[in-house]
């Protein structure tokens, strides 16, 4: 499952942010969007899982929830073909 999570302190890793979610399962791969212009971090990142199951209770359980300082906004990602 892809998974978005927005709201994030700009002063965290990757690294941090699989830390996190391993908790709940193994994470495939993570990926911070930068600023096409300034090739800075925009605080948002996404995040495969590869168990359903698990990225779902990552989403519930951390949701709302306090981490580095701000509160995550996560949910499962949308896809482009949602926009259409």
């Amino acid at each position: 499952m892809n998974i978005y999570v927005g709201n994030l302190n700009y002063k965290i890793k990757e690294s941090d942010l699989k830390q996190a979610l391993e908790a709940y399962g193994e994470v495939s791969s993570v990926r911070f969007i930068k600023d096409r212009e300034t090739h800075r971090f925009r605080g948002i990142a996404f995040a495969v899982m590869e168990d359903d199951e698990a990225a779902a209770k990552a989403i519930a359980e951390l949701n709302g929830t306090e981490f580095y300082g701000r509160r995550l906004v996560i949910s499962e990602a949308k896809s482009n073909n949602d926009n259409r």
